[in-house]
């Protein structure tokens, strides 16, 4: 059966080489290139990829941030983060948003194919370095901040896109709910942790205050 592939890259000559190994694969359908994040999320009505091939430096809105929109909507979509240099923090912050795994631009097709099979398999292709930033996430067992326990799961959406430095207005629209449901639940976040503006409150969600 097919994997029904999208590339989401601004570099129009990476992109076009990425096709052109995706077609050396019987296996693999590449339903579309995509310059930007807000092309890529305009065609997913019809496009349907299983997929994606995610660029993380976009221009407008970064890939890390329409992982996370298009996840919370889509959880069923494989994100691949396609880069051309191990960045392991960004790569990590894409895969706490729902990234399943990374490859780096410039490898082997066989690579490149693989790494969309493991993922379509259930996997989660990614580097030496990547695994162990997750390891030690998990053996990070004492919060430094008991009060992040605290906030439900919605008001952790909500932080993690005050984090990515959206608006009231696009978090509503990406978790669809209206902007006053929005500052009420910011509210709620600046009481459980204890602070007064949205900085302090990423800072804290970052463990860096």
């Amino acid at each position: 059966m097919l994997i029904r592939t999208a590339i989401v890259e601004d570099d129009s000559e990476i992109a076009a080489l990425t096709v052109s190994i995706l077609n050396l694969y019987a296996d693999i359908y590449c339903t579309g290139v995509f310059k930007n994040a807000e092309d890529f999320i305009a065609s997913l009505a019809t496009e349907q990829p299983e997929v994606v091939l995610m660029d993380i430096g976009l221009p407008a809105q970064n890939g890390i941030a329409c992982v996370a929109q298009v996840h919370a909507q889509l959880p069923d979509i494989e994100f691949i983060m396609f880069t051309n240099h191990s960045d392991s923090e960004k790569v990590f912050e894409a895969l706490k948003v729902g990234a399943t795994g990374y490859v780096l631009k410039g490898g082997t097709p066989e690579n490149l194919a693989n790494a969309i099979r493991e993922v379509k398999a259930g996997g989660s292709p990614m580097t030496r370095s990547i695994s162990r930033l997750v390891a030690h996430s998990f053996q990070e067992t004492t919060p430094k901040y008991p009060e992040l326990e605290q906030l439900t799961r919605q008001e952790c959406d909500i932080l993690r896109g005050l984090d990515m430095g959206w608006s009231y207005k696009e978090i509503a629209a990406n978790k669809f709910i209206s902007e006053h449901t929005v500052r009420s639940h910011i509210r709620n976040i600046y009481e459980k942790l204890q602070v007064h503006s949205r900085t302090d409150a990423v800072n804290k969600w970052h463990g860096r205050s």
